[in-house]
């Protein structure tokens, strides 16, 4: 299901280079959307991408650590619903894309002219869900430094949150926050009891 999703964001991504009106139509506006009822564009902005870089870093993320949630997922899932492990990550993954908006939409409601794209919401969800299950495993920031994964998890949240309260970028920081905060508890939604291993391979980290 990862490689259909990255497939399937790339075309959309680039197809919509070209079309000033699949941006206009499909980008996430949270006035369009609180004021006119255009639901749609909490879920369609997350298949946009401002430009190829944008496209590569997140579809390049999702592959590498895609197919390790799914992998993941179906393990936790019980056994009478395991065989749907691909619809539910799929679930997973448009369900980030979603709930990575929704601080953004009350926070622009009313401001006409704030615009968003990209599925970056919904690729935090899939590294804090890694995160969840591998909280020391080594991370590579940028691809070169190596960073235990829950402290790059922690150092992400943080620098998120003061860039959300500077507001000077262009980018969402508050849908990176909370798409990690959401891919974080996720697997509490299956089994809370996971917390229990999640502490376990916490607390098993040895100097």
């Amino acid at each position: 299901m990862t490689y259909i999703i990255i497939a399937f964001t790339a075309l959309v991504s680039i197809q919509a280079f070209n079309r000033s009106e699949w941006f206009s139509k499909l980008q996430f506006n949270a006035y369009q959307v609180y004021h006119r009822n255009e639901l749609y564009r909490l879920l369609t902005h997350g298949f946009l991408h401002a430009n190829w870089t944008h496209l590569i870093v997140n579809m390049l993320v999702l592959f590498f650590f895609g197919p390790y949630a799914e992998k993941q997922l179906r393990a936790i899932l019980p056994e009478n619903i395991q065989q749907w492990y691909h619809l539910i990550f799929l679930f997973f993954y448009l369900a980030a894309i979603v709930v990575a908006s929704l601080i953004t939409l009350f926070k622009q409601k009313d401001n006409a002219w704030y615009n968003a794209v990209g599925a970056s919401g919904a690729v935090s969800a899939i590294i804090f869900f890694f995160i969840f299950f591998n909280p020391w495993e080594l991370i590579y920031f940028y691809g070169i430094l190596p960073v235990p994964g829950i402290i790059m998890g922690a150092l992400y949240l943080v620098y998120s949150h003061i860039m959300s309260k500077r507001g000077r970028d262009n980018t969402n920081h508050d849908a990176h926050f909370v798409g990690a905060v959401f891919g974080f508890i996720f697997p509490l939604f299956i089994n809370v009891r996971l917390i229990l291993l999640f502490l376990d391979r916490l607390l098993s980290f040895s100097f």
